[in-house]
């Protein structure tokens, strides 16, 4: 696994680069030796913060957690990248793998299928980002969607954990 160390305010110890890769041999076992994994560690007043994103093909996974150490930051978000490989373990088999969708279907999994319970149809006007992230607090929601004003792009507010707002545009590769 491609391990790449950074640090936010910050400058990890060798101990903490030598516990990450040893913590990440478990999470390799899964996605194997071509995926790639990011380990951001910041310090925040007297909060250590280490945010993890592994990745390989399409697929993302990510964790961030808080704690007085930094190494305890770590462990925790290492379970909580376990605890989503195992929850979502069967889809991710299926992913990782390169199956046919003939083989995707026929095989039987013990897994609930994903059930879209609600559709909705909105029209994605121009606006700005502060437009979006105003309309968004008024309706109460946690993300919205719209059409940025200065790119053209379909693009995404959300409201972040820490308090602050996050924007998604999309990248055309």
């Amino acid at each position: 696994m491609n391990i790449t160390i950074v640090g936010r305010k910050c400058t990890p110890r060798e101990d903490f680069k030598e516990r990450a890769e040893t913590k990440l041999k478990k999470v390799e076992k899964f996605f194997g030796p071509d995926a790639t994994a990011k380990i951001t560690a910041t310090v925040e007043k007297n909060q250590k913060i280490c945010e993890i994103t592994l990745t390989k093909k399409s697929m993302i996974f990510r964790a961030q957690e808080r704690s007085d150490d930094l190494e305890d930051a770590l462990d925790m978000c290492v379970d909580s990248l376990i605890r989503q490989i195992r929850k979502n373990k069967t889809r991710i088999e299926k992913k990782l793998r390169d199956v046919s969708f003939d083989e995707i279907l026929a095989a039987d999994y013990d897994e609930e299928e994903l059930e879209v319970v609600r559709s909705k149809t909105v029209v994605l006007k121009p606006e700005t980002v502060d437009e979006a992230i105003l309309q968004m607090n008024l309706l109460g929601h946690m993300f919205y969607m719209f059409r940025n004003a200065e790119t053209d792009d379909i693009c995404v507010v959300y409201k972040r954990n820490d308090g602050g707002y996050g924007l998604i545009e999309p990248d055309y590769e």
